[in-house]
This record gives C-alpha cells, structure tokens and sequence, in this order.
C-alpha cells in the first residue's frame, strides 16, 4: 500500500514508519521538524519505498502538491504536543492539532470523492468526474482529553472527556472533526488514544517524555526532579508496542468509526518510577509544578476494545522498556 504518515520524522512517528516499512508498504514522511528530526529517521534513507518531505500541514497549497498521490492510509500524527507550551502558546497548538487536522481531512475527502462533489439529498456525489480512491484516516490522540478517574478497571473509551488544557481541548476537537467525517461523508476514519508512550528517539531535554528525562538525569548523574507530590500516575506504554497498535488500526475496517484506547493497564506513580530508573544512583527531589492546572493525577488505561477488535496486547513490561530505552539513551549520548 501507498501511506502517508504525518509527523513521520517524530518520535512515535519514525516507529510507525519503520514498522510500515518492514511490512513492504511505500511510505512517504511529512514533517515540518518543529518537532521531529531527521535523525529519527536516518536509516531509512537508502530504502527503495521511503522518500521524506518537509513541510507544514498548515500550508494548503503544499497539502495541495502532496495530494496529487493517491493514499490508501494516512496516519495522522503530526501534532503540537507539548501540554506546558500549550497553556503558554495555546493559538500554536489550536492551529496544529485542530485546523491541520481539518486540513488533512478534507484533502482525504477530496481524494474519495473528488474535490467538486456536493450532498444529493443524503448521498454524497460527484460533480467534477475524477477518479476516486478510498483512504483510511488514522488519527492520533491522547489520553489527555479523559476527566479525572479513580477506577481500578482502567479508563475506556466510554469515560467523559474534560480536557484541562488546550493541548487537550484542541485534540478533542480534532477528534470530533474525525468523527464527523465519518458520519457525514462515510470517509473511513479512527480515532486512538495512546496513553503516555515512551522509548527510544524520544526526547531527554525539557521537552521529552518523564522516563528519558529521568533516565538522562541519572545516567548523568543529575538530581531527578518530579513536579508536585509525585503521587500523580501514568501508564507507560512502551514506543514498540504503541507504533504495533498505530499501524494495526490502520487496516482493520471494524473499528472504522471508532475511538480506541491502548495501554498496558498497569500505572505507577511519579515517584515509584523515579525509584524504578533512578536505582539510588541519584538524589530525587520534589519541586513546584510550572501549571498544575493541567495535572491529571491519575492515568490507568482500559485496553479491552484494543484486545477484542484488534487482537492487541502489550508485548513489554515497563521494566523491558525502561532497559531498552536507556541503553539507548546510553549509546546515544
């Protein structure tokens, strides 16, 4: 198959890529690298069916140019994803997450039904006559659009939705963007929500992932700072087995239409995760949270509609992960 994956130059992005790759699909990359780098995915140059492009899903007349192919998936994870920039620049992550979202959505429209087509009544048609080409949309969210729970079971897909930041707010409007083209024009579309994904190609600096941050501190040997009380958990899914689960969306029918979560079910606090990577190497402290108003404290995923429609489970343990991830880190840095 010929697939598109937005964001493909990112961290969760590369791995989707590589996986795509070793499934023999021709796979074109479309990052504008704000946020991703061509280090990720630097072993993929010499590939025959990879080719990677630079440039903005907000810049329509490129979305125009890259259109011109006909895709039979779009895996749409380019995004502002940082929550703490979010609060601070929220117009930045408005216009990334929801309106490039739209623009995505609306060229993949076009491609099915051509983009000279209007409503007969309650069937979509063709004005312009152009050869049309289904796609399945795949679209990356996050576990930050859920309110608060305290359940043991796990969030599922049923759970209300209170986003307590724009980062968050802006992907829930994505996603009833998506939703909507499902239900409107029957474009074959999904939403999943990873929960908190982690592993290698991940960022160590400001603005990476909780468990590279800490495992560069303690590899470093630097004092491992947690925001807040650090009784606040997450369930960490390893990169692997997210980037399994993004590609296994993309080909199933039966979930057309659908919200699907994928986690491992398991959560730990911030402070026992310290205690997991630091392994007494390093001096943990407790400092003042930057925007506590966008602290979920509690993050455990219900994965059963993963299971029962895709067949997905995890694969690593937390402990697996953190071990791959930090030898990783290790040879890297």
């Amino acid at each position: 198959m010929k697939i598109l994956v937005t964001g493909g130059a990112g961290f969760i992005g590369r791995w989707v890529v590589k996986k795509l790759l070793e499934e023999n699909h021709i796979v074109i990359a479309l990052d504008n690298l704000s946020n991703g780098s061509l280090k990720n995915i630097e072993e993929f140059k010499n590939n025959s069916n990879f080719t990677f492009i630079k440039g903005d899903i907000q810049n329509e007349r490129f979305l125009d140019n890259i259109f011109r192919e006909k895709f039979d998936i779009i895996y749409h994870l380019a995004a502002s994803i940082n929550v703490q920039d979010s609060i601070d620049d929220p117009r930045t992550t408005f216009y990334n997450d929801t309106v490039g979202t739209f623009n995505i959505l609306e060229r993949a429209k076009w491609q099915m039904f051509g983009k000279s087509s209007k409503m007969d009544g309650e069937q979509w048609v063709i004005e312009k006559r152009e050869q049309t080409h289904p796609c399945k949309f795949v679209f990356m969210s996050t576990c930050m659009v859920f309110d608060k729970c305290d359940k043991e079971s796990g969030i599922d897909e049923l759970h209300p939705t209170k986003p307590v930041s724009p980062y968050g707010a802006s992907k829930i409007a994505a996603e009833n963007l998506v939703v909507a083209y499902y239900l409107s024009y029957k474009l074959p579309t999904v939403v999943i929500r990873p929960f908190n994904t982690y592993g290698p190609h991940q960022k160590s600096g400001g603005e990476g992932g909780v468990v590279a941050i800490f495992i560069k501190n303690a590899l470093d040997n630097r004092d491992i700072n947690i925001y807040g009380t650090g009784d606040q958990t997450r369930d960490l899914l390893y990169v692997k087995d997210c980037a399994r689960f993004v590609v296994m969306a993309g080909f199933e029918s039966r979930i057309d239409g659908e919200i699907v979560n994928a986690g491992t079910g398991r959560d730990v606090t911030i402070n026992e995760l310290a205690e997991i990577i630091g392994k007494g190497r390093v001096k943990i402290n407790h400092v003042k949270h930057i925007h506590p108003q966008a602290e979920i404290m509690k993050l455990k995923c219900n994965s059963s509609k993963a299971n029962a429609i895709l067949g997905w489970t995890t694969e690593y343990t937390l402990e697996d992960g953190i071990k791959e991830t930090e030898e990783w880190i290790n040879n890297k840095f």
